[in-house]
C-alpha cells in the first residue's frame, strides 16, 4: 500500500470516529446535556468540535507515522491505537446516547489508560507519534475530570 493511501486512511479513521460520536452528541447537547448541573470550569459547547477535530488530525498523523515505520512490532502498536479509537468512539453513545455520565466514565477511564499506553509504546517506534498523542491525552484527562464532576453533580 502506498504511503499516500496510508496517510489518507490514517487521517480519515479518527475523523470518522469523531463523526460517529457527533451523531450522538449533537442531539443531546441542546436537550439532555443542557439540563445537567456542570462545574464552573465546564468549557462552552462550541469549543469541543474544533478541539476534537484538531486532536483527530494529530492522532491520524501519529497512526500514519507508526504504520509507515519499520518498527518490528508496529502491528501491536496499531492494535493498541485501534483499541483507543474504538473506546473513543464508544464514549459519546455511552455518555450522550445513553444519557449516562456513569457509562461515560466506564468508557473514558479505559480510554485514558489506552492513550497512556499509546504515548509510552509509540515512543519506541516514533518519538514524534508519541508526542502527537500527548495533547489528546491531556484533553481526555480533562474530559475524564469533567465527566466525573458531572456524574457527581447530577
Amino acid at each position: 500500500m502506498s504511503k499516500y493511501l496510508k496517510l489518507i486512511i490514517s487521517l480519515a479513521l479518527p475523523q470518522l470516529a469523531g463523526g460517529l460520536g457527533a451523531f450522538f452528541t449533537i442531539t443531546a447537547v441542546d436537550s439532555w446535556f443542557a439540563t445537567l448541573v456542570k462545574p464552573s470550569w465546564n468549557p462552552p459547547s462550541w469549543l469541543f468540535g474544533p478541539v476534537w477535530t484538531f486532536l483527530y488530525v494529530l492522532m491520524g498523523i501519529a497512526c500514519y507515522l507508526i504504520w509507515k515505520s519499520d518498527f518490528p512490532r508496529k502491528e501491536t502498536l496499531l492494535k493498541l491505537y485501534a483499541l483507543q479509537l474504538v473506546l473513543n468512539t464508544l464514549w459519546s453513545p455511552a455518555f450522550f446516547g445513553m444519557k449516562s455520565p456513569l457509562l461515560g466514565l466506564m468508557v473514558i477511564v479505559p480510554l485514558w489508560a489506552a492513550i497512556i499506553l499509546c504515548v509510552i509504546k509509540f515512543k519506541k517506534a516514533s518519538p514524534l507519534a508519541s508526542g502527537l498523542m500527548v495533547p489528546y491525552l491531556l484533553w481526555v484527562t480533562f474530559a475524564t475530570a469533567l465527566n466525573t464532576a458531572i456524574l457527581m453533580l447530577n
